[in-house]
């Protein structure tokens, strides 16, 4: 199993706080022989609806040397993670949850065209007050 990324504990802590239960830790995926885990697993119920909403989210802190390698790299266990997902457990949504500051760069013009292609969901957190800055689907 991988390291746990620096700030997995406080999402953790910050999706309770927001009402969301924690059935993974982590979430187990297999694909071809090949074992992968997303950092966390989650639902929440939806009372209106009476369906259960289930995510799956992928923490990223972004403390590396070069901001772009550790893009790339979410990205491409984001993108990994989601294919196996659509068919191993297709209702659960993948997030990618990264600190407030980081997810500027979705305010920017890289950032605006990997939401235009759906290429990520993120949650921004704060980290300092372990609270959902922002849902970006």
């Amino acid at each position: 199993m991988p390291a746990r990324d620096y700030f997995h504990e406080t999402v953790k802590r910050t999706l309770i706080k927001e009402g969301w239960t924690i059935t993974h830790d982590p979430y187990h995926l297999q694909w071809g022989g090949k074992e992968m885990y997303v950092d966390l697993g989650a639902e929440q119920l939806l009372a209106a609806e009476r369906t259960n909403e289930r995510i799956a989210v992928e923490v990223k802190s972004f403390l590396g040397k070069s901001f772009m390698e550790d893009l790339e790299k979410a990205l491409g266990q984001f993108v990994l993670y989601r294919s196996v997902l659509s068919y191993r457990d297709p209702e659960r949504r993948l997030f990618l949850a990264i600190p407030f500051d980081v997810a500027k760069i979705f305010e920017e013009p890289l950032g605006q065209m990997l939401l235009e292609n759906n290429l990520v969901r993120v949650i921004s957190f704060d980290p300092q007050i372990e609270e959902i800055v922002k849902w970006i689907p």
